[in-house]
């Protein structure tokens, strides 16, 4: 009679590493897009009212203002200038507007102004893109 040996417990790994480093490169690099376009704002006359809110609806990138227009700006950071631009779809922009309104109604200074929804679309080598009132996406 063969004595069985037990079998080795499987050997766990902590999120793998690689995962790690892409998700934490992925999220600075995604600060620094939102960096990026805060200063491109700031140069065409936006203030920057916030960065990263959450809220029910979803996070707004940048929120800004210029004059009567409050801006919820969604940024986007590709290979291409396009490929940025086409990037936000139908349901995120819906989740933008709602992010958008519940800022706006919890906040009285900024009730009389008109929502937008902008997008600012970066790409290695390139300027970046404003869109002005975006449509609800593709």
């Amino acid at each position: 009679m063969t004595q069985r040996l037990p079998r080795p417990a499987p050997i766990r790994r902590p999120k793998a590493a690689w995962r790690q480093a892409r998700g934490g490169a992925a999220f600075r690099d995604g600060h620094a897009a939102e960096w990026i376009a805060a200063v491109w704002l700031m140069a065409k006359g936006y203030q920057i009212l916030g960065f990263r809110l959450k809220g029910r609806g979803g996070e707004i990138d940048l929120l800004a203002r210029r004059g009567r227009v409050l801006a919820v700006v969604e940024v986007k950071r590709r290979a291409t200038l396009d490929a940025a631009v086409l990037s936000l779809k139908p349901a995120q922009f819906e989740r933008l507007r709602a992010a958008g309104e519940a800022v706006r109604r919890n906040r009285p200074a900024l009730q009389p102004l008109e929502l937008r929804i902008d997008m600012v679309a970066l790409a290695p080598g390139r300027f970046p893109r404003h869109l002005r009132g975006v449509e609800r996406g593709g």
